[in-house]
């Protein structure tokens, strides 16, 4: 898929014309951050995992780091994150674009409480050069396939 796919998507929403497109690779956390121009934990990371029943998207926080213990408890499964190459065929975008809109069918969609601490964020737009600044409740409101608010991640909270 690509930024095409995904400015379709997000039309029927009104939110195609805030897709923000840059100049430079927003691949990463630090080059999104970058390109943005906001601190990295206001990035919104796209991980794919797979579980018994397929894949799934955990969007978190760009500071945010897979607690497996947490992941264990919340899904039933020890976290098993896709591979670089079965990314883009089993959740529909290539690495340095995952996002949670435009999905292949079937793809479950969980926000990780480490994005609510922002009052926007910036997730991908389904390239390596874009993103879409939104609040916690409108990206929960436009994530495909969303399942829920979940809490799997560690290195974000004070004291951790």
């Amino acid at each position: 898929m690509s930024i095409a796919h995904v400015r379709e998507y997000l039309r029927p929403l009104g939110l195609e014309g805030r897709i923000l497109e840059f100049p430079v690779s927003s691949a990463t956390v630090e080059l999104a951050a970058q390109a943005a121009g906001v601190i990295p934990a206001r990035i919104a990371k796209s991980l794919g995992f797979m579980l018994p029943d397929g894949p799934i998207l955990v969007v978190a926080a760009g500071d945010a780091k897979v607690d497996n213990p947490r992941f264990k408890a919340q899904f039933h499964v020890k976290a098993k994150m896709l591979g670089h190459d079965d990314v883009g065929a089993l959740i529909g975008h290539d690495v340095g674009g995952v996002c949670p809109f435009a999905l292949n069918d079937g793809v479950r969609t969980y926000l990780d409480a480490s994005l609510k601490r922002f009052d926007t964020v910036f997730p991908a737009c389904g390239s390596a050069n874009s993103a879409i600044e939104l609040t916690p409740d409108e990206l929960a409101a436009a994530a495909q396939g969303f399942e829920g608010w979940v809490d799997v991640c560690k290195g974000w909270r004070e004291k951790e």
